[in-house]
């Protein structure tokens, strides 16, 4: 095998052809059910809950709660997040687990014959809770009026990067214009294909096994490990065909609970498998979003276009646990300056702590959000200096031995330039370095009517600030 040589995927004519299965498909015959109960309390502290009504319901089997849980605390990159909530069921973790944080929070799966079955069985189950206040929005969190988590601190801003380049105010002076922004990022939802399912069983080695579909299957079998609080060779992991992730599936779902409901049964002396697949409404519900957020950036340049300083305050939304929010944080603090060389710079970035849907991992992770404000950025000074955009990006971007935001000096092989050259060209994109001629991908639309069609540039980088956030293992 060398470079040019065609492959072929592996799952590919399964795929096309449609006998690809999927983990909702792989449901074995001698399979129960399970019905995850979420809180449906985006901050309350659970008083009591009482389980013997759904319990009594003929073809429930079992029913896992927090005193189930060995080391009820899960997370990516920080354990800050209780596998389920409920009275006194810590286990050996520190965290706090009698509060739900967010609406999706899960309390209890209960197992049954059938999944109608659990599910009229779910609704059952008594909970008193005592009100908390909410903490909805970064304004909110950011007066630290209410905390999302005390027992981290005193703030819920529980993360922040910073970068220091040069001389500020020697940027700014030297500065003809300068353009500033306030920018709102939205949630976005992943809405993959296939919604999360999962199978759990005890396998012929004793190990504890789960089928789904996710995106690392080692973190997958470390975190269920960690909250059964047994070694990582004792639990197996299979993926099935995956129906979409975008990640969306990087972080744990139903893979923790659907082992512990393996292991509750297998304490029990029923050797079944069992089996929980989610709706879409479930999956909305439950699964982390694009983060929330806001920047404010602020962009000097002289007359003739050379970049002399940037700053930029990035917040965003963590909701009620960290996920990945500090590696997303990291590529958003990165890439917010633009794939630009910069001499003087101040970047401060910081993950909140919310009462609301965590944000975690979406197409870019990071990047779009921090490049979707330096551009912005670009056009603006490009129209107040009267300057072509393209030309603008062109004078500034990183190239060999450019100094970078963090001060790395880019080594040989950047080729940031002749991709400008050539999407421009292409594009046509206008100004005298380029080419003039019919831009098809235009050319080739439905009559405009009374739409109005045009062409945007942009220049951006993914995939640096990895180094932030995940431990070293």
């Amino acid at each position: 095998m060398s470079v040019g040589d065609d492959l072929t995927r592996a799952d590919a004519a399964a795929k096309i052809s449609g006998d690809a299965e999927y983990s909702g498909d792989r449901v074995p015959e001698n399979a129960l059910f399970a019905k995850v109960v979420f809180s449906n309390q985006p901050h309350a502290r659970m008083l009591s809950m009482d389980t013997r009504a759904a319990a009594a319901v003929d073809g429930v089997v079992a029913i896992v709660t927090a005193a189930d849980v060995p080391m009820n605390e899960y997370g990516l990159t920080m354990f800050d997040q209780p596998v389920l909530i409920g009275v006194d069921g810590n286990g050996r973790s520190d965290v706090p687990s009698d509060v739900s944080r967010w609406e999706a929070d899960k309390i209890a799966v209960v197992i049954a014959e059938s999944a109608a079955i659990a599910t009229d069985a779910a609704a059952l189950i008594d909970v008193e809770w005592e009100q908390l206040p909410l903490v909805p929005d970064l304004e909110s969190a950011r007066t630290n009026a209410v905390l999302v988590h005390p027992e981290a601190g005193e703030t819920n801003n529980y993360y922040s990067l910073v970068i220091r380049k040069g001389d500020l105010d020697a940027g700014w002076a030297a500065a003809d214009v300068v353009v500033e922004g306030t920018y709102h990022l939205p949630h976005q939802e992943h809405a993959y294909l296939q919604v999360e399912a999962a199978t759990a069983w005890i396998d012929e080695e004793g190990r504890v096994a789960v089928e789904t579909g996710g995106q690392w299957a080692w973190e997958d079998q470390h975190q269920i490990a960690h909250a059964l609080d047994i070694d990582g060779e004792e639990v197996r992991v299979i993926y099935a065909a995956i129906g979409g992730a975008f990640g969306g599936k990087e972080d744990m779902t139903l893979q923790i609970v659907m082992a512990l409901a393996a292991v509750k049964l297998r304490d029990l002396g029923i050797d079944r498998p069992v089996h929980c697949g989610w709706s879409r409404e479930e999956s909305i519900v439950a699964h982390h979003k694009r983060h929330r957020g806001t920047i404010n950036a602020r962009l000097g340049a002289t007359k003739d276009g050379r970049i002399t300083a940037v700053e930029a305050d990035v917040w965003l939304d963590a909701g009620a646990y960290n996920y990945t929010s500090n590696k997303v944080l990291g590529n958003a603090h990165l890439s917010v300056g633009g794939a630009y060389e910069i001499p003087n710079a101040r970047i401060d970035s910081h993950a909140v702590y919310t009462t609301t849907t965590p944000g975690g991992a979406f197409r870019g992770f990071g990047g779009p959000q921090g490049a979707f404000v330096a551009e912005t950025q670009m056009n603006k000074l490009a129209e107040m200096l009267g300057m072509d955009p393209v030309e603008l990006r062109r004078i500034n971007t990183l190239r060999d031995g450019s100094e970078g935001i963090t001060q790395a000096i880019m080594p040989e092989g950047v080729t940031l330039p002749e991709v400008i050259d050539r999407c421009a060209t292409e594009a046509n994109m206008g100004g005298e370095l380029f080419e003039a001629e019919p831009f098809a991908p235009i050319a080739t639309l439905p009559p405009a009517g009374e739409v109005r069609r045009g062409r945007g540039f942009a220049v951006g980088y993914k995939n640096v600030g990895f180094s932030f956030g995940f431990p070293e293992r």
